[in-house]
């Protein structure tokens, strides 16, 4: 569909290579017609369209990464987030196991002959 060659589209390219269309003007009777000058016009406009959206694509494509990056860094906070989870909960579980004894022991202590 598109009148340009472009590059193989891989993830190492940073984009594919827009080559501007070849401006020819053929002259009738040396002048330029309006139809050739419409379509130098249209052409150029073309161009720079195509220049515009290069940039969006390269923008987009570093929104991406910067997401991706962010998204790496939460994972790893979210990681170490629940490992100190586990951790509270077994220092929470050997508390508990603890007070249990503890309370064992004292109900042992109450209730001991005089």
């Amino acid at each position: 569909m598109s009148a340009t060659p472009t590059q193989p589209n891989d993830e190492s390219s940073a984009g594919a290579a827009i080559i501007p269309f070849p401006l020819r003007r053929r002259t009738v009777g040396g002048a330029v017609t309006k139809e050739q000058e419409r379509l130098a016009k249209a052409i150029a406009k073309l161009d720079a369209a195509l220049a515009e959206q290069k940039k969006a694509i390269a923008d987009w494509r570093k929104a991406i990464g910067d997401l991706k990056a962010s998204t790496g860094a939460l994972e790893t906070s979210l990681k170490r987030y629940g490992a100190n989870l586990r951790t509270l909960n077994n220092s929470v579980s050997a508390l508990r196991d603890e007070a249990h004894a503890l309370e064992q022991w004292a109900d042992k202590a109450v209730h001991l002959p005089d």
